[in-house]
């Protein structure tokens, strides 16, 4: 049985002191826009009245879905563990814009078809080896859902022992944009034709087969939209319950969770349908290509820090907004107020 840890409120004295300060920086007030929400937001979640968020990790969980059976993409499954590899050899551009923002990548096989050996860099918490295809039955038991989301709190409570001011997070399975969109048909109550985007670039007879597995696996399974974990085992995936796991131990310990694209916006629904704790934990990277993010952001009460029409996953966008969201903590330490730089305030 799934125990979950509990969530902190947000730090309201410390939210606070960081919107007294950002209303004496050398600036007009409100003239650094978002980056100032953001700030605020920081120094609630970590409890500090001047964040700093230099410790920066990006964790990557990988996992296979049965549901490829039905040609919902346009790469077939063996893709997953070439990534992983890729990922490991440095040669992802997760890998590249994780380099840039001073990032460690975290990769996980948490439900990869492939076995693999031994080696630096990956950590093996296979909960079982893809998951059933979600057309004819559930996609995974209960228990392997819960010991999936057990498997991101764990790998991420690690992670911020060596130290962890800034978690992303990122994913790879090969068809994973299937259950990210019945998640979040499930879970916005929308039709799935209106969340089901192309994801690896499906053509249109592929696409209307997608929406047409998706609706059916609805239908099979009749996931609760009460219930986010039936809803994430009936028609998830493993990667997606481990980054529910992910951002629900990272706001367990006040560290900032920054969500990528559409697979980890649907893991961001389970986690908070989990948690509803987790919510103010959330910064939304970008607003991706695939349809159906918009929604997520929307039912998550988020605002994306940019769009660039990226669909690629990894945590790509999410390594992307480091730089943003690390501006936004050294603009509020690191700016002088008029005291401290002898500058005439607005007159009253």
């Amino acid at each position: 049985m799934l125990t979950l840890p509990n969530i902190p409120q947000i730090d309201a004295d410390a939210a606070e002191a960081a919107c007294r300060r950002q209303a004496r920086l050398t600036k007009p007030t409100g003239s650094l826009g978002a980056l100032e929400t953001l700030s605020i937001q920081l120094a609630g979640i970590r409890a500090k009245n001047r964040p700093a968020v230099t410790r920066k990790a990006v964790i990557v969980m990988a996992g296979d879905h049965g549901v490829t059976l039905e040609g919902v993409s346009a790469y077939p499954s063996e893709v997953t563990p070439q990534m992983v590899i890729n990922f490991l050899n440095g040669g992802a551009a997760i890998n590249v814009l994780a380099r840039q923002a001073g990032a460690r990548v975290v990769v996980v096989d948490i439900g990869v078809k492939s076995d693999f050996e031994a080696q630096p860099g990956l950590i093996q918490r296979k909960v079982r080896r893809g998951t059933a295809n979600m057309a004819l039955g559930p996609a995974m038991t209960r228990a392997e859902a819960e010991t999936a989301i057990q498997v991101g709190i764990d790998v991420v409570n690690d992670e911020i022992k060596q130290g962890l001011d800034l978690v992303a997070t990122g994913e790879m399975g090969i068809g994973n944009t299937t259950p990210s969109a019945a998640i979040t048909a499930v879970l916005c109550g929308l039709p799935v034709g209106s969340v089901t985007g192309r994801g690896t670039g499906v053509d249109d007879a592929a696409l209307s087969r997608k929406i047409e597995v998706i609706e059916k696996a609805i239908a099979v399974n009749r996931p609760d939209a009460h219930d986010a974990l039936d809803v994430l085992c009936k028609v998830g995936g493993l990667e997606i319950a481990g980054l529910a796991g992910v951002m629900i131990g990272a706001a367990a310990q006040r560290v900032p969770v920054v969500i990528d694209g559409f697979i980890s916006g649907a893991a961001a629904l389970i986690a908070v349908g989990l948690c509803p704790a987790v919510q103010p934990y959330l910064i939304a990277s970008h607003q991706s290509v695939e349809i159906g993010h918009m929604a997520i952001i929307n039912k998550l009460g988020l605002r994306a820090i940019f769009n660039l029409d990226l669909r690629l996953g990894e945590g790509s966008g999410a390594a992307l907004a480091f730089h943003v969201i690390e501006a936004a903590c050294r603009t509020l330490d690191e700016m002088a107020t008029f005291d401290e730089a002898g500058v005439s305030d607005k007159q009253e």
